[in-house]
C-alpha cells in the first residue's frame, strides 16, 4: 500500500514556490453578483456563466418549482425510474432549440462524450479528430477500439489529406469542438461539414461552449451550417447555466443511444428540477439573446482592448473567451495569483490542459458584469 500511495503525489512545487493554490477556490455563494471567498468580493471571471443566468430569479423558482413537484431525486436510472415527463419534454425542447430530430440527456457532458463512441463505432471504422478536443472527447475516442488519426487544430488542408487517406474504413467520423475553450478559436464548422460530404464521412461537434453563447439567436455553432446531419453533443452547464449535458441528432441515432449508450443506462438520472431550469433558460435566451450577447460582447472587447494596450499576449479566439498567453506554468500560475490578490477570480490552464511549458490565464466576461466591475478590472489591468 505504502508504494502505491508513493506514486499519488501531485507535483505542487509552482504553488509552494509562490505560495498561491488556485484550483478549488473555496466559493460561499453563488453567482450572482460577486462571488464571495473567504468573506471577501471577488469579480467573476472564470465561471462559464456567459449569458448571466446561473442565479436568475424566474430560473431559481423554475427549480423550486421543480423540486416542489419531483423531490430531490428520481432515485434511478432513465431507463428504470429516472426519466419524469419534464425529462421528455426538457429533450424534445432541447431539440427544438437545435433544430435537430431528438436528443438525450446525460448527467454531465464528459459523461455523454465518453460513452458515445464505444457505443457506436465498430473496429473498422476510423475515428479522426482535432489534436486539441477536450479531454472528455480524446477519452471516450480512445475507449472506442478502432483506427484514431488526429488532425493539425482547425487545420482544413490536414483534415483533407488525412481523409484522402482513410477511405477504406467502413465508417469514417471527423470530431472538433465548436469553440476551444482554452483558446477561445472558433471551429471552421461549415468547412469541416462540406468536407465530410465530400469524403462520406460523420461529423461529431461538441458545442459546450457554444450554445447560448455565440450564433445570432445564441443557437450555437449550428447556426453557422445547413442541414446539420451529424452528431451534436453539449454541457448544459455552462451558458445554459444548469447541470447536464446532451447527445442531439438523427432519430435513428438516438434511440439507439437510449437502449446502448452505458453513461447513460447505467447512471443515475438528473433530478428532475434541474429540466425546469433547463427549460426556463432556454425561455430567457429565445426571449433575451440580442440583449444579453451585446452586453457580454461589449464587456469582453473592453477588457481585450485594455490588455493588448498594456501590452499582454492574447490568443486570436473570436469567442466570448479572453486568454492571456503566459511563457510557462509559473508564470501562468503568477498571473493568477495577482489577478487573484486584486479580487478577480480567473482560471489559469497549465499542462496537460495546454502544450508543455506553456500557459494560459482565461477570462470570461459573462452578460452579468456591471459597467464599474469591467471598469475596475481595466484599472487592474494597468496596475498589473
Amino acid at each position: 500500500m505504502n508504494s502505491f500511495l508513493d506514486r499519488l503525489i501531485i507535483d505542487k512545487s509552482i504553488a509552494d514556490e509562490l505560495e498561491f493554490n488556485p484550483y478549488y477556490p473555496l466559493i460561499n455563494s453563488g453567482l450572482a453578483d460577486e462571488v464571495q471567498i473567504d468573506d471577501e468580493n471577488f469579480i467573476d471571471l472564470a465561471s462559464n456563466d456567459y449569458l448571466g443566468l446561473s442565479s436568475h430569479p424566474e430560473v431559481k423558482n423554475a427549480i423550486i418549482e421543480g423540486v416542489k413537484k419531483f423531490g430531490a431525486s428520481g432515485c434511478g436510472t432513465p431507463i428504470a425510474t429516472g426519466y419524469s415527463t419534464i425529462f421528455q419534454q426538457t429533450e424534445q425542447r432541447i431539440s427544438s432549440f437545435l433544430n435537430l430530430d431528438d436528443s438525450i440527456i446525460f448527467p454531465s457532458c464528459y459523461q455523454a462524450n465518453l460513452s458515445l463512441f464505444s457505443a457506436i463505432v465498430h473496429p473498422n471504422d476510423v475515428i479522426i479528430f482535432d489534436h486539441y478536443v477536450h479531454a472528455s472527447m480524446i477519452h471516450g475516442i480512445k475507449s472506442a477500439g478502432c483506427k484514431i488519426k488526429p488532425f493539425k487544430h482547425n487545420d482544413m488542408n490536414h483534415l483533407e489529406k488525412v481523409l484522402k487517406r482513410s477511405q477504406d474504413f467502413e465508417q469514417i467520423f471527423v470530431v472538433t469542438e465548436s469553440v476551444f475553450s482554452t483558446e477561445g478559436a472558433i471551429a471552421p464548422f461549415a468547412e469541416i461539414v462540406e468536407l465530410c460530404k465530400k469524403f462520406d464521412a460523420t461529423p461529431v461537434v461538441d458545442d459546450s461552449h457554444g450554445i447560448g453563447a455565440i450564433g445570432e439567436n445564441g443557437r450555437g455553432i449550428l447556426e453557422y451550417v445547413k442541414n446539420f446531419n451529424g452528431i451534436y453533443t453539449a454541457s448544459l452547464g455552462k451558458a445554459i447555466a444548469n447541470a447536464g449535458g446532451v447527445i442531439a441528432g438523427d432519430a435513428n441515432l438516438i434511440d439507439f443511444l437510449r437502449y446502448s449508450c452505458s453513461g447513460l443506462i447505467y447512471s443515475t438520472a438528473l433530478p428532475s428540477s434541474i429540466f425546469f431550469g433547463i427549460a426556463k433558460v432556454l425561455d430567457i435566451i429565445e426571449r433575451e439573446f440580442a440583449q444579453r450577447s451585446h452586453k457580454m460582447w461589449l464587456s469582453k472587447r473592453r477588457i481585450e482592448e485594455a490588455l493588448h494596450k498594456t501590452g499582454f499576449k492574447l490568443a486570436d479566439g473570436k469567442a466570448p473567451i479572453i486568454s492571456i498567453v503566459c511563457k510557462n506554468p509559473l508564470e501562468t500560475i503568477k498571473l493568477s495569483k495577482i489577478l487573484y490578490e486584486n479580487h478577480i477570480l480567473c482560471t489559469p490552464f497549465i499542462p496537460p490542459s495546454v502544450p508543455p511549458d506553456s500557459g494560459v490565464v482565461r477570462l470570461i466576461a459573462g452578460a452579468n458584469l456591471k459597467t464599474e466591475q469591467v471598469d475596475r478590472i481595466i484599472d487592474v489591468i494597468g496596475k498589473i
